[in-house]
């Protein structure tokens, strides 16, 4: 692969790069020791991102997984039940992190990354039973990422919030990509966080911050998990580089979510028209396309590798999945050639096994 051939990154929106303005506002960024609360960069952005999702306090962190090794530590206790989504990234992602970290068990309710009240309530185990292990928290996903995208929809988080409210459960949003759930909803972002005790939001994925993410609830909330974060390694000093840059994704990047909405479209249509490809084209709601491989000879590891050979990268969830997901760093015409390429290696590795 040369280095002088554009390459279409499809692995995931983390992949971007700061822009020249973004480095700049880095550079210039009135930054102090966050340990002694200094750090006015920081400061600013935790108020203001409190500010956005409707919480009395935020915290910055370095990611969305320690933010959510984070809450678990803060509001849960070893032997205790979560109820999340199906293919929750607190299952699937976190690298066994709420079993080492916080010794919780997870309940799986719903379907396509979503769930309902219904399946909540039916999912709780009650506290003090001798054999189930006690609910204590509900984590809704928003958007989903192994389920492409999917948005909870505001009436279902409305539900689900207050039904953990009145069983004395902890609800807890991992809202990584919430950008994206509130550009593709129409809500606002206090809206969709409103009903959850607490949530996080990560400026690394879709706004094109380097790194960091923000962990907003109560003010009591945030100050157990300002210890929390301390004991995982997550109190960091000058933290105002990672604040300027993602302060410019907030003021800059926020409101051109819905081209990467419309990248991920074009993909979906294209892919669609693929016969050896099972995909709905009508269910990508944001920036997340998951596609499956028709065939017995579906292979998805092997095309991830024949994609790079042809400048597109993107990621394999199982034998038969593919997922790719748009950002800043791709733009029409990248998104054009990926489809035709994702397609001709699709029939070409067809055509190799028949």
């Amino acid at each position: 692969m040369s280095r002088t051939e554009t390459i279409v990154d499809l692995r995931s929106d983390t992949v971007t790069k700061p822009c020249a303005d973004m480095l700049a506002h880095m550079l210039a960024a009135n930054v102090g020791d966050d340990q002694y609360q200094d750090d006015q960069e920081t400061n600013l952005l935790q108020e203001e991102v409190a500010d956005l999702l409707g919480k009395a306090k935020a915290l910055w962190v370095p990611s969305g997984t320690m933010a959510n090794q984070i809450a678990l530590r803060t509001v849960t206790s070893p032997g205790d039940d979560v109820i999340v989504a199906k293919q929750s990234h607190a299952v699937w992602h976190e690298a066994g992190g709420g079993a080492a970290n916080a010794g919780v068990h997870f309940t799986e309710v719903g379907s396509d990354g979503l769930f309902d009240e219904l399946d909540f309530s039916s999912a709780i185990k009650p506290r003090g039973h001798h054999i189930y292990a006690p609910t204590t928290m509900v984590q809704i996903e928003n958007t989903h990422n192994r389920c492409g995208g999917n948005v909870f929809g505001m009436k279902d988080i409305e539900a689900i919030g207050k039904k953990a409210k009145a069983n004395n459960v902890f609800s807890y949003m991992d809202g990584a990509r919430l950008w994206n759930a509130s550009k593709a909803s129409g809500d606002s972002l206090s809206d969709l966080a409103t009903p959850v005790d607490a949530v996080m939001v990560s400026l690394s994925k879709g706004l094109g911050a380097p790194g960091g993410s923000v962990l907003a609830g109560s003010e009591e909330f945030i100050g157990l998990a300002t210890r929390q974060r301390r004991m995982l390694g997550g109190a960091m000093r000058q933290t105002g580089y990672y604040a300027a840059a993602g302060r410019f994704a907030i003021m800059n990047n926020l409101e051109k979510l819905n081209g990467d909405h419309q990248n991920a479209k074009l993909i979906a249509a294209e892919l669609a028209q693929c016969s050896s490809i099972e995909f709905d084209a009508s269910a990508v709601p944001t920036n997340i396309i998951v596609f499956k491989l028709g065939g017995e000879a579906a292979d998805a590891l092997s095309l991830v590798r024949s994609l790079k050979t042809k400048n597109v990268l993107v990621n394999a969830l199982d034998k038969r999945t593919i997922r790719l997901v748009t950002h800043l760093g791709v733009n029409k015409r990248n998104c054009e050639f990926a489809a035709r390429t994702i397609i001709a290696q699709v029939n070409n590795q067809n055509a190799q096994t028949a």
